[in-house]
């Protein structure tokens, strides 16, 4: 093991607007909203159905939860183990404390090979580090295969969803897109293309298959890894991914250091819960696995970037490592009313939606606007986590980062020491909180302010002054008793002791 991880990414996070600004423009795209209802609603639906049909889904839920968990636990020994295997299988294993170190390792590789193109299998580590981008500025071109990527970065866009990154777009803008933009990136769309989606896969496939024919370096993530034989798998529904990981004379796969599982046997529970969670399938209909490297089968190179970024301060929070646990099904973004109206743009982050709400946060730090602003994004109704297939309790880690940013500023480190800093433009909110917290433990004040709130009910205001419109402007506040509780139990009791 070459070093140890700090944790903290050392790239600063691009500057999105605040989730609320964001969105509010979001809101008023009408075709934008469009799409995404009918995809959201579509996906949702046939997910529920496949769900349906197993008798012992809770069961593989509290399965995938506990393996999860134990893993995650038990992080150190397992990455150990895993890079024992790797090495062992032919593989050589990179560790990256930082999106920073993590594009130098995956260039420098790359410039060895003395390639100057890759091809990609869809990876949302690769996106969250800027990889692509960094490639680019070494003079190296990076082609997405995936057919979503792909017509993200053709039209120079960026993901919206986990499962459907360009979920945001309908048909007749994709063939726009293919029109305009494939012969800048190699073989042009075929004449008379229409929005038909046979013919713009075909489209695609026509587009891809000589770039997959002529590349010499792949690059992938992986959904998961298994310490004890060391061996990495990708899940998709279009085959591209196994061109890439089977095609190339060297692969290259950079993998968050969570996705890891213990053994074959745990990984038996992922493969049922992940596809019917994502894409609604009783299986993927390509599972790709491989261990290091064979002679005369596959890359004749492997390497594999394992990457912290953030995630070791993550996990080092009793609460908020549950999101470590997160599989990137996406079924939380498919049932979430504000996700469903926003969009995945607006969260201004790799991950959207409630799994970004809460890992964005704590992988990146709440030193920017959108960081601070997305534990908020989130009406806390609970429907994420009913979904999760690994009962990552959403709503809990919102409320909880919430509290993180309302009482301290961004985590910073100063030499070993993590250092929480002081908040900015929270303090009328801590004030109400300390005041509400002196009330509630003094008895005699709390049943006074009652009785004094109870008696003046007519000339309460219907919206909060100050600070306060922000909150009531989209809410009704509660109506107040004619009489508080205590008063009407001693009344309809005879005055007998509250307590009895």
């Amino acid at each position: 093991m070459s070093g140890t991880f700090v944790g903290m990414p050392a790239f600063p996070p691009p500057v999105y607007p605040a989730f609320p600004v964001a969105a509010h423009e979001a809101v008023n795209n009408q075709t934008l909203r469009g799409n995404l209802r009918h995809a959201t609603h579509t996906i949702r639906a046939k997910r529920a159905k496949a769900v349906a049909e197993l008798s012992d889904w809770a069961a593989l839920r509290e399965a995938g939860k506990q393996i999860k968990d134990h893993t995650l636990r038990h992080l150190d020994r397992y990455l150990l183990q895993l890079e024992e295997s790797v090495t062992a299988a032919g593989g050589i294993v990179h560790w990256a404390a930082d999106a920073d170190e993590a594009n130098r390792i995956v260039t420098q590789l790359v410039q060895e090979t003395g390639e100057s193109e890759v091809v990609k299998v869809k990876s949302m580590a690769t996106q969250e580090i800027g990889l692509n981008e960094a490639l680019e500025a070494a003079g190296i071109r990076a082609y997405e295969t995936d057919l979503a990527e792909l017509i993200v970065q053709l039209g120079k866009d960026r993901p919206s969803h986990i499962l459907v990154p360009a979920i945001h777009r309908n048909r007749g803008e994709i063939r726009e897109i293919f029109v305009r933009e494939m012969s800048e990136w190699g073989r042009p769309a075929p004449e008379g293309l229409t929005d038909s989606p046979a013919e713009l896969a075909e489209a695609a496939r026509l587009h891809l298959r000589e770039k997959f024919l002529r590349a010499k370096v792949g690059i992938s993530g992986a959904n998961f890894m298994v310490a004890d034989t060391g061996t990495l798998v990708v899940v998709e529904s279009e085959g591209n991914g196994r061109m890439c990981l089977t095609l190339p004379e060297t692969l290259i796969s950079v993998v968050g250091i969570e996705k890891i599982v213990p053994t074959w046997q745990d990984l038996e529970v992922f493969l049922q819960t992940l596809p019917r969670s994502s894409t609604a399938e009783r299986m993927n209909p390509y599972t790709s696995t491989w261990t290091g490297t064979t002679d005369g089968d596959g890359p004749r190179t492997f390497h594999l970037v394992l990457l912290d970024n953030g995630r070791t301060d993550t996990l080092a929070d009793e609460v908020g490592r549950q999101a470590l646990r997160c599989i990137r099904c996406s079924a939380c973004l498919n049932v979430c009313p504000v996700y469903e109206r926003a969009g995945g743009h607006a969260y201004g982050s790799v991950y959207p939606g409630p799994i970004g709400a809460i890992l964005s946060p704590q992988l990146r730090g709440t030193a920017s606007e959108i960081d601070a602003s997305l534990p908020y994004a989130s009406s806390l109704c609970g429907a994420c986590y009913e979904v999760c297939p690994v009962a990552i309790d959403i709503p809990e880690v919102l409320v909880h980062l919430r509290e993180r940013v309302v009482e301290g500023g961004p985590v910073t480190r100063e030499g070993n020491k993590v250092v929480l800093q002081p908040a900015k433009g929270h303090a009328a909110e801590r004030a109400a909180m300390r005041a509400a917290r002196w009330t509630f433990t003094h008895p005699g004040a709390l049943r006074t302010g009652q009785r004094l709130a109870s008696r003046t009910r007519r000339f309460h205001p219907r919206t909060l002054p100050g600070p306060g419109k922000a909150w009531s402007g989209t809410r009704d506040l509660p109506a107040v008793p004619a009489e508080p509780f205590r008063d009407w139990w001693q009344r309809t009791n005879g005055g007998k002791d509250e307590a009895k």
